[in-house]
């Protein structure tokens, strides 16, 4: 038996629902920087990234950093 892969979402219907600062987290984590190094960054703290991140999960439905820079690609970010 073979496990089979899903896509979790579509760009179509993702990309209207994340907010540019939103965008921006994602795509900082995506690019493989830390939560410390998007919040320095952004000029945020790590808390208000960690809740962006956290948002970003929720809307989306994923729960892996791998899953969200399979998104932000898709996205295009």
């Amino acid at each position: 038996m073979t496990p089979t892969l899903t896509t979790p979402h579509t760009a179509a219907t993702a990309a209207p629902t994340l907010a540019p600062r939103e965008q921006e987290a994602l795509r900082h984590i995506a690019a493989g920087h830390t939560y410390h190094q998007t919040a320095r960054h952004m000029g945020l703290s790590t808390h208000t990234v960690d809740a962006y991140l956290r948002r970003i999960r929720a809307k989306l439905n994923i729960n892996t950093t791998a899953e969200m820079t399979r998104m932000a690609i898709a996205l295009g970010l």
